[in-house]
């Protein structure tokens, strides 16, 4: 068994990279495509025709996959964004789009994936965590005939996902890197908020059973204070807004934003994590485990966390966790990879023996 406990920040590396651009220094732009899955059972029994998955690639298809999953109502633009692609996917960096062929999915009920806005509403069946990732690997086996991976990584929900890919596929991939993410159960403050998030927007009157004409009110006004409750870093969040007036300009600017989101679409993706539990078969997971967390983390607060006896279960596992600052943001800070990306090149390096294997 091999447990390693590492608190530090990375060097940054800073790197000029446009995605929509073919500068010298530039990761591919990503091509955007689609897969359907004719016939798809759901864990709670229920059935859906031609289940759709929309997804993005980077790089050549002949090199190594990575399969990069997303986190809860978050773009695949925040994966592209120049904080994470521009720290990890160009030349040199961790994930050299030159050298992996990087998949990155939108879960079921995001994006452009199968979700209720669809057309079905809440009659769309009912998906958790389980789901999405069986969805995954078929779209990693059968849509695009991937036999082995060699890292999943993903952020949030995408870290809880990875979680559970080690666990129901062990020999599908050389890593894994959950982040922001724990194996436990959603509880405490985590699940109340995520609970009190779902019923404000069906207490609403204007939700109608799911059946509203315009977006409920109380989606906006939810989802920002549960933003603010649970990402952004505490003394990020002072720093930004050290007085009154500042706080109000952050909280009126969030205001103004329109939105983008589906009241319906939001009730199952934030429910779907109810059922989420990898602890109980921690012991399937055979790869290397790098996992990367904030101490600022305000969903996966370090004080409350199980990790001291998690690790113990796990064959080769590494937490390293990210000092809190006015630069970090609590739960978002594993989306800046400038804090890790020096640890994933050594953690991707110390585990090139796994990848040899296949």
């Amino acid at each position: 068994m091999f447990i390693r406990i590492i608190t530090g920040v990375a060097g940054a590396i800073l790197l000029t990279l446009s995605l929509s651009t073919h500068a010298a220094n530039s990761p591919p732009v990503p091509e955007e495509k689609e897969w359907i899955a004719k016939e798809f059972t759901f864990n709670n029994g229920e059935k859906l025709n031609d289940l759709r998955l929309h997804y993005f690639t980077l790089g050549d298809k002949s090199k190594p996959a990575v399969l990069l999953l997303h986190g809860t109502n978050q773009p695949i633009k925040a994966l592209l964004a120049q904080g994470f692609a521009g720290e990890l996917f160009g030349p040199g960096q961790a994930l050299d789009s030159s050298k992996y062929f990087i998949i990155m999915p939108e879960s079921i009920g995001s994006g452009k994936s199968s979700k209720p806005s669809d057309g079905l509403r809440m009659a769309f069946p009912h998906y958790d965590y389980d789901d999405m990732v069986t969805a995954q690997y078929r779209l990693v086996k059968e849509g695009l005939g991937i036999s082995h991976l060699r890292l999943v990584m993903g952020y949030s929900m995408g870290g809880m996902q990875t979680w559970l890919w080690g666990e129901k596929y062990p020999s599908m991939m050389d890593a894994l890197v959950p982040m922001a993410s724990q194996p436990n159960e959603l509880s405490g403050r985590n699940w109340m908020l995520r609970r009190m998030l779902i019923e404000s927007i069906k207490n609403d009157p204007a939700w109608a059973e799911g059946n509203y004409r315009q977006q409920p009110p109380a989606l906006k006004t939810a989802n920002i204070m549960f933003s603010i409750a649970t990402t952004g870093g505490t003394q990020a969040l002072q720093h930004k807004a050290p007085t009154r007036a500042l706080a109000d300009k952050v909280v009126d600017e969030r205001l103004a934003a329109p939105v983008t989101a589906d009241a319906n679409d939001f009730i199952y993706l934030w429910g779907s994590s109810a059922n989420y539990n990898a602890l109980p078969t921690l012991k399937n997971i055979t790869a290397p485990m790098l996992i990367i967390n904030s101490a600022d983390d305000e969903r996966n607060p370090p004080e409350t966390s199980t990790f001291s006896e998690t690790l113990k279960q796990i064959k080769q596992a590494e937490l390293f966790l990210i000092p809190a600052s006015t630069e970090t943001s609590g739960h978002g800070t594993t989306m800046s990879a400038k804090f890790y990306n020096e640890k994933l090149k050594i953690f991707l390096a110390s585990t090139a023996n796994e990848h040899a294997k296949h």
